[in-house]
């Protein structure tokens, strides 16, 4: 498993570097990160120090203590909690972070530095671009997983990544502090990622070598990569849900129009004009969903909040939609009530007047949805007050 440590001049001089390992009960495996990141140490003649954010329950702390590491005991469980404990006390100019279940070997850390040397701000790590070993990574992430959420992050943020998801990583210390990372779970992952994109950094990435692990993974694969999947729509809310929403919505309001200035709604077309209100109420519930995803986001500092979002969360807007909603429930009420009495002094016979009945039905819950969400959105803003956002 030994790789050779290339060799290379600093152009800048030795750098003080801070090595972060996440730790959970990995004592048969750290030892040997250990010694292999004291070893590049020890051949490019860096001041160096390692960090273990620990939560295990085995010997993993005390292991790294006979190594002289730092160890660093997050309050809370999390790939992202550990990380964000640990930063609080790395010192060096840049900073590395890797799994310490030996799957990444940290010989090839000066592959990293090097690029960092050469004016990159974030450099990945790429497994699929390098040597997977055998049993390292099962088909599902390596074929479908990794390439499908790389390829989103790339089209949502506008990069070109091969391995968004790789947790070998070096980044300097003064980019690390521009970065807005609050995230305690996998998705911090991503969130590094993202923040590094959304600051306009330098993101650079080297072929590594990634090896099968030793202790069982602690990775769930469905619900982990849901995970990154969910945290992606709380920065890009809009081309996830809420445009599509809009699009449905529209197109289902123009379906119902089409059928019913066609006439003969309850003998020809009812089951079209059915589906096409379906498809406006899911369509605007999307869309509604969107925007308040959006709004989310926006005041829990996850994206920015440009001049389009401070006027959708103004609360006289939300005043203004909590009366389009009262107004499309009246519309809806008004027209049953208008089927009821016509069908009341019809004798209650058969009920003939269908499409209407559909209107009454589309605005009733159309305006629901519409006066719930204002209601929603309010609460969000009295959680963190009008000044805040």
């Amino acid at each position: 498993m030994y790789i050779d440590i290339p060799v290379y001049a600093m152009k800048k001089g030795i750098p003080d570097i801070s090595v972060i390992l996440p730790a959970l009960n990995e004592e048969e495996t750290i030892g040997e990160c250990l010694s292999r990141i004291q070893k590049v140490f020890s051949h490019l003649q860096l001041e160096g120090e390692i960090i273990i954010a620990d939560s295990s329950k085995d010997r993993t702390a005390e292991i790294g203590e006979s190594f002289g590491c730092v160890i660093v005991h997050p309050e809370s469980m999390g790939y992202g909690n550990a990380y964000l404990a640990a930063f609080a006390f790395a010192k060096g100019r840049y900073i590395v972070i890797g799994d310490a279940d030996n799957t990444y070997d940290f010989c090839e850390i000066p592959k990293l530095l090097e690029l960092l040397d050469d004016g990159a701000d974030l450099v990945m790590g790429t497994r699929l671009k390098g040597d997977i070993k055998p049993g390292a990574m099962p088909p599902l992430h390596r074929y479908i997983g990794n390439p499908f959420l790389t390829w989103l992050l790339n089209q949502l943020f506008g990069t070109d990544i091969s391995d968004a998801h790789c947790g070998l990583r070096a980044i300097r210390r003064e980019a690390l502090e521009r970065l807005n990372l609050k995230t305690g779970g996998m998705e911090f992952a991503s969130e590094m990622f993202i923040e590094a994109a959304k600051a306009g950094l330098r993101i650079d990435e080297v072929p590594i070598t990634y090896w099968p692990r030793v202790t069982p993974s602690k990775l769930s694969s469905f619900s982990d990569g849901w995970r990154h999947v969910r945290f992606m729509l709380l920065y890009r809310p809009l081309p996830f849900i809420a445009i599509p929403g809009f699009v449905f919505a529209l197109l289902g309001l123009f379906m119902m129009g089409f059928f019913y200035v066609r006439g003969d709604v309850e003998t020809s077309n009812l089951h079209s004009f059915i589906l096409a209100s379906l498809v406006f109420i899911g369509g605007l519930q999307a869309f509604l969903m969107g925007l308040t995803i959006m709004m989310y986001s926006a005041i829990h500092g996850y994206s920015d909040k440009n001049s389009f979002i401070r006027k959708l969360i103004n609360y006289h807007n939300l005043e203004k939609e909590l009366i389009i909603g009262i107004i499309l429930m009246f519309v809806g009420v008004a027209i049953g009530y208008g089927i009821v009495h016509n069908w009341a002094a019809t004798g209650f016979g058969s009920l003939s007047q269908i499409a209407n009945a559909v209107w009454s039905l589309t605005f009733f819950l159309s305006g629901m949805q519409i006066f719930f969400s204002a209601i929603f959105i309010s609460m969000m803003l009295l959680e963190r007050g009008n000044d805040d956002v």
